[in-house]
């Protein structure tokens, strides 16, 4: 089923992921997992063996239907490769809520939003939909999010400023969240890995404040990022399959999405500490480009904005300092890590704790653009 060169220990551990499978959808099974306050485990064995045993069916009909991404303009990968990827994650993750009886009205209202955002990213890696449409899409999804309650709390929402301010602020947050995740996915692994990063820590974040909703969606995620990631990150080796933006779209948004349903802490500014920690990387890349095209006058005007393609992010730039892709992905992974633990120390902290972790943050980034900076011309000299 895999049919390339060099699969084999994917084809070994493919048996392994049946089994489980079979296992885990015997009723008995949850009841004993749930009996035993295992529920966390069962989330993510379901969401991690049927992203796992998905992800090669996808690449099967990806190749049958010639659905591939082309190496070209600003992609640097170097063969043609099957997408549909994330329709592996995005089925895994809502089997692993429904099987789990985890589809409260919020997470079904939180959901349906996400497949809206990737069929429309689907329809971007078939036939190519302008960035504006997109844009204009995620902003009436995020919209009928905050119709039904699903909205930032970080200002006094009994006041008028306070509640347009909420508004703001969440459209902002997840739109944001959901294309930073997108122009992000340009190197193997990097997006589903990121993407587990975060809901590792937004995992972690939600079992120390009791919320075991939070924490197993979080872990659902977790699982389905886990099962596909073999087949997109291999080292020396292309990718079996991409996310496309059908996967990093539903990525993001989800992720963005149960940011703000989530309960962070008593304190607004430890609440918007602790989420800005764990999404730092995602966050900081999609600034550095904002402002540097700004800067540079690549950009004039939101059109332009919008419409920009470039090779300045993160992973781009990685890459012409390391000059090696998977060391790139992993300096970021690093990065991500070490940030989300920040917002684990979070946990009982005062106000000011989290401004400075926050600043400690915006220091490190500092300091680590201008060691890359540095060194790109250093190698262009």
């Amino acid at each position: 089923m895999l049919a390339h060169k060099g699969t084999s220990p994917l084809r070994i551990f493919y048996p392994v992921a049946i089994i489980v499978f079979a296992a885990l959808v015997i009723p008995s099974f949850r009841f004993y997992f749930t009996y035993m306050g295992l529920r966390w485990l069962y989330v993510f064995l379901f969401s991690l063996s049927l992203s796992y045993l998905l992800t090669p069916l996808m690449r099967l009909i990806a190749m049958k239907v010639d659905f591939l991404d082309t190496p070209e303009g600003r992609k640097i990968h170097e063969t043609n490769t099957p997408l549909l990827g994330g329709v592996a994650i995005i089925v895994a993750f809502s089997s692993s809520l429904i099987a789990n009886m985890l589809l409260e009205k919020g997470m079904v209202i939180l959901l349906s939003g996400a497949i809206i955002v990737a069929f429309v990213g689907l329809l971007d890696d078939l036939r190519g939909v302008p960035a504006r449409l997109k844009l204009i899409i995620q902003v009436l999804v995020v919209l009928i999010l905050i119709y039904n309650g699903v909205v930032l709390d970080l200002f006094p929402p009994r006041t008028t400023w306070g509640f347009w301010m909420n508004l703001v602020f969440t459209i902002i947050w997840i739109v944001g969240i959901t294309n930073a995740m997108n122009f992000i996915d340009g190197m193997d692994g990097l997006a589903a890995g990121l993407s587990a990063i975060i809901a590792i820590f937004m995992g972690i974040v939600a079992f120390q404040t009791n919320q075991p909703f939070m924490g197993w969606i979080a872990i659902a995620i977790l699982g389905s990022c886990l099962g596909f990631f073999p087949f997109n990150f291999r080292f020396k080796r292309p990718a079996l399959i991409f996310l496309g933006d059908t996967g990093s779209t539903f990525l993001g948004f989800i992720l963005a999405g149960l940011a703000v349903m989530g309960y962070w802490s008593e304190s607004r500014i430890v609440s918007f500490a602790n989420p800005v920690l764990i999404f730092w990387v995602l966050i900081f890349d999609m600034t550095y480009i904002t402002v540097e095209r700004i800067v540079s006058g690549k950009v004039s005007s939101v059109k332009e904005w919008i419409d920009y393609v470039g090779t300045d992010h993160l992973h781009h730039r990685l890459y012409a300092l390391l000059g090696e892709k998977h060391r790139s992905v992993i300096v970021i992974f690093l990065v991500s890590a070490a940030l989300g633990l920040s917002a684990i120390a979070l946990r009982n902290a005062r106000p000011i704790d989290g401004v400075l972790l926050v600043c400690q943050a915006f220091l490190i980034t500092i300091i680590f653009s201008l060691i890359e900076y540095a060194g790109r011309r250093k190698k262009l000299l």
